[in-house]
């Protein structure tokens, strides 16, 4: 399997529906770094050109991988040694390309329904398990600006629950999204 997972923090909306870079949450890092180790995914990507942003992340990564944290827990080390920051998503699709020989095939994800650049879990989860290279990207903050959904190869369809509600948190999200495409199940 070769599954890559970026979370972007640039660009993104706000609640305004403005294109901003968003801040990193240690919530996130540590949560979707479990899931992607829980998954076998290769890397997880998390994308921000911020300076401070980027110190953050790696600050958090540092303590987990080489600080106190790694002796404190050694399965949290596990998880968070999947975390790459990198400045941008075209970084990320190039450090992937260069580690497998091949560009990845980018799946975006959105909480709204999609056209015809829709992917369903299944198709998805049938180009995973072909081997094809994949890089799952989620949004934080409001959800990935249009520029990142439509130079995506597909959009994977949105997560929808039981009522008319739908803003789950991004680790959630993340969460459920791994375990439909690569979990073990009937």
């Amino acid at each position: 399997m070769r599954l890559y997972v970026g979370l972007v923090h640039y660009p993104v909306y706000n609640k305004n529906h403005e294109i901003v870079a968003s801040a990193i949450t240690p919530l996130d890092l540590h949560d979707i770094a479990r899931s992607a180790r829980t998954y076998d995914v290769r890397r997880f990507f998390v994308i921000t050109p911020l300076d401070d942003q980027q110190r953050l992340a790696k600050k958090i990564c540092d303590h987990w991988i080489k600080g106190y944290g790694a002796r404190y827990n050694r399965h949290r080390k596990e998880a968070i040694e999947l975390v790459s920051v990198v400045p941008s998503l075209e970084g990320a699709i190039k450090e992937i390309a260069r580690l497998e020989g091949e560009p990845p095939m980018v799946i975006a994800t959105d909480a709204s329904k999609q056209g015809d650049r829709g992917i369903s879990y299944k198709s998805a989860k049938t180009s995973i398990l072909e081997n094809r290279v994949v890089v799952l990207l989620f949004g934080t903050a409001w959800g990935l600006d249009r520029a990142v959904i439509n130079g995506a190869d597909y959009v994977l369809a949105p997560i929808f629950g039981k009522k008319d509600y739908n803003h789950l948190s991004v680790r959630t999200a993340a969460a459920i999204t791994l375990d439909r495409l690569v979990g073990d199940f009937e």
